[in-house]
């Protein structure tokens, strides 16, 4: 199994980037797709899952109504869309996929991990 994240980058306060997790290797239905982050210094957090099969999601309420996560069935492909970007969500981002019906919000229950991209947010 396979994710591969990319999509981050360098912008300013206020500006929008989308990042993408490409998955490949098994079937994810039945699985939970989620991102998290980790900014220097800091533990590892979640930040949004979707349920692959569903569509289900849930967002940390440090990103709610600004990011969206979404997943295309046919691309395998996870994708996370980041508007009004702050300073604070500087980190390294992280797709990770998990069966379903383990505790969402904890990185413990994710089998498969992409590599992480970073996203730097300047004031």
């Amino acid at each position: 199994v396979q994710l591969q994240a990319s999509g981050g980058g360098l912008v300013q306060t206020g500006d929008s980037l989308r990042l993408s997790c490409a998955a490949s290797g098994r079937t994810f239905d039945g699985y939970t797709m989620g991102w998290f982050r980790q900014a220097p210094g800091k533990e590892r957090e979640f930040v949004a899952r979707i349920t692959w099969t569903f569509g289900g999601t849930y967002y940390a309420d440090s990103v709610k109504g600004r990011f969206t996560i979404s997943r295309d069935y046919a691309k395998n492909t996870v994708y996370l869309q980041m508007h009004s970007l702050k300073p604070e969500d500087t980190a390294v981002y992280y797709c990770a996929a998990g069966p379903r019906g383990r505790g969402f919000a904890s990185f413990a229950s994710y089998d498969y991990w992409g590599q992480g991209t970073q996203v730097t947010v300047s004031s």
